[in-house]
């Protein structure tokens, strides 16, 4: 099966996916920040280094979900079907070009047309949209510390975060690559609390059998596991 992870920036999704990977026995996928030379450039300036950054990721992502459809189960903490949402809010902040844009779309639109060809697997099994608050959303930013994500050092970005989050609501209801459900990050704290991380992956194996991804006897040893 192939597991992809979505939701805005701080709102867990390389913590649920290395939780839900070791979980399963399965791989875990993380798209590349730390080594990106680009966004700490794309924060000081976006309307500068916005369509570089989005090509960047872009490239990034199809390359990784490529790989991903070639093996047998993985969980991807975040996907080239959410691109778009990053790359469309920027030309919204008039960012990119109306000719950037053009381009951008257009190479998408053939990356896509092409996913399907490139590897044996044609679409992800389930999406989880991991769903927070701004106010969670801020407070995880500021704990894992990114110099260039801090309002701190620009508070001009509050604007950017509280636009990323509402953005998040109309992608979730039109997406429909796959089957998908919702994590509430604002109740469950799958990192710190293990009662709310035995809850968050219960709910995940339930939609996994919901959609055969999962026997009942697999079900069965991850309820086990998780109780011992």
């Amino acid at each position: 099966m192939m597991i992809i992870m979505s939701g805005t920036i701080g709102a867990g999704k390389s913590n649920l996916t290395e939780i839900l990977s070791r979980h399963l026995g399965t791989k875990a996928f993380y798209e590349p920040v730390e080594d990106n030379p680009i966004l700490p450039l794309y924060y000081a300036d976006p309307k500068k280094y916005a369509f570089l950054l989005q090509i960047y990721f872009l490239n990034k992502r199809f390359r990784l979900i490529k790989e991903a459809m070639r093996q047998d189960n993985n969980v991807l903490d975040r996907s080239i079907y959410e691109d778009a949402l990053f790359f469309h809010m920027n030309a919204e902040k008039g960012n990119v070009t109306k000719q950037e844009v053009e381009v951008y779309d257009d190479l998408l639109d053939n990356m896509m047309e092409e996913l399907p060809y490139a590897a044996a697997k044609k679409a992800p099994d389930l999406l989880i949209y991991i769903r927070v608050s701004l106010d969670t959303m801020l407070a995880r930013i500021a704990r894992r510390g990114r110099p260039y994500e801090q309002l701190s050092a620009d508070p001009g970005l509050l604007n950017y975060y509280k636009d990323l989050n509402a953005h998040y609501e109309p992608w979730y209801r039109q997406y429909n690559a796959s089957s998908k459900m919702i994590i509430d990050g604002d109740r469950y704290d799958f990192v710190n609390n293990k009662d709310d991380r035995r809850t968050v992956l219960h709910m995940i194996d339930q939609r996994l059998c919901e959609l055969g991804k999962l026997d009942k006897e697999t079900y069965d040893r991850l309820c086990k596991d998780q109780d011992a």
